[in-house]
């Protein structure tokens, strides 16, 4: 991290400004002039940063670019920052909405996908347009909260939904509100009976670590259990400012998860994964998944085959603590929901044996035959209505009479 006052765009900034999140978006970098003056551009790369601001707008904070290395043309922090054109480039494949989150919208600004939780998407509006953004649809367009009328509606919807117990509240970016707005949002979640844990969804601890102040922290600690997921690429964004702003929610209670996206030319190499998943545990961060990048249009330049995500966890497990191995997941297309994907360690088994193999390559028999009584069946949970298993594979398991099978498909059993 350079000193930023040798960058001329800053050289009268003090250092109470360049702490303070509100100066730190308030001027945000969302013009080639600006961007010239923190890195060298080409001509030829100013018309095409132009170009494609016609279609995603740009904003990047100072303390986020300050982390550029402006000798390398393919840094990390560089490519998920500053446009590229082909940004403005459609594939087959693509999609606007890949995850199909607004047909399973029931009120606006809410996504209800899984039986026991929902996704409230608060605002548009980010302190950094991520160029692997996967709302490219709603998020860099039009800079929006949500107004309290549509929060109402939201807020009604989960209270009248009792199997929702755990709320991840996102965006854009959850903490781009002030700290009093977002405490309205929070306490009226929290003040719902049957809602158990609520998630906030930022990218602020990467990029504007600023934002993690007293304030919000003490605000936060107020309405637990609260987890935040944030969302780490590479490791050059762990710095001791992000580290700091870490340890503040942690010191506050708040678990932290963090969600890495698998792209290409940033973080598609197995010995930067593993030196990311290291440094984040250092910070007090979990890794709790790698995302295969989405179908939306603008980001297949970042796109890498399933083999390569595969090819990582197969690196991390057995060669690192379990602790940090995060979960290699794709959201599958047309809201199929997220599926983990990895190595096959299961060779093969009979009725009472079991082949298995570790990550060294060693094969093992394990013996599966059982004896004795399961639990399952006299637990009073078995009967709590709140976490029988209503639909989908699991329910076969209890109910190994049915069939699951498509509703379009043409040969019905009877």
């Amino acid at each position: 991290m350079r000193d930023f006052r040798t960058i001329p765009l800053w050289k009268d900034v003090t250092d109470e400004q360049w702490n303070d999140w509100k100066w730190q978006l308030k001027h945000s970098i969302k013009t080639v002039e600006q961007l010239q003056e923190v890195i060298p551009l080409s001509l030829q790369e100013e018309r095409e940063i132009r170009g494609t601001l016609t279609t995603f707008n740009m904003a990047i904070t100072p303390y986020y670019a300050n982390l550029i290395d402006p000798a390398n043309p393919t840094d990390p922090v560089r490519m998920q920052s500053v446009p590229s054109l082909r940004e403005t480039e459609i594939n087959i494949g693509d999609l606007l909405d890949p995850l199909d989150e607004d047909v399973d919208s029931p009120v606006e600004g809410l996504t209800h996908r899984y039986p026991d939780r929902v996704l409230m998407l608060i605002t548009t509006v980010c302190s950094m347009y991520c160029r692997h953004c996967t709302r490219r649809r709603m998020v860099g367009e039009v800079d929006k909260h949500i107004d309290k009328k549509v929060l109402a509606k939201q807020l009604e919807y989960i209270a009248s939904q009792p199997a929702v117990r755990d709320v991840l509240i996102s965006g854009g970016d959850a903490l781009m509100f002030s700290n009093e707005r977002l405490e309205e949002v929070i306490s009226q979640v929290r003040a719902i009976p049957h809602v158990e844990i609520i998630r906030l969804a930022t990218r602020m601890p990467v990029v504007c670590p600023q934002r993690i102040d007293e304030g919000l922290t003490e605000m936060i600690k107020k309405y637990h259990p609260i987890y935040v997921n944030t969302h780490f690429n590479h490791p050059n964004e762990i710095t001791p400012d992000s580290k700091a702003a870490c340890e503040r929610l942690a010191n506050a209670g708040v678990p932290l998860g963090n969600q890495t996206v698998l792209l290409r030319g940033v973080n598609d190499c197995p010995h930067v994964m593993k030196k990311l998943m290291h440094q984040l545990l250092q910070i007090r961060v979990k890794p709790y998944y790698i995302y295969q990048c989405d179908l939306s249009r603008g980001i297949s330049h970042f796109r890498t085959s399933l083999g390569k995500g595969i090819e990582i966890i197969e690196s991390l497990r057995g060669h690192t603590t379990g602790m940090a191995v995060p979960s290699f997941v794709v959201d599958a297309p047309g809201g199929g929901g997220k599926i983990p994907v990895g190595p096959n360690y299961l060779l093969a088994r009979s009725d009472h044996l079991t082949i298995l193999r570790n990550y060294e390559g060693v094969i093992t028999v394990y013996n599966d035959k059982t004896s004795g009584e399961s639990v399952c069946g006299k637990d009073d949970a078995c009967t709590d209505d709140r976490y029988l298993i209503k639909k989908g594979v699991a329910r076969i398991f209890t109910h190994p009479e049915e069939i699951i099978e498509p509703s379009h498909k043409p040969r019905i059993l009877k």
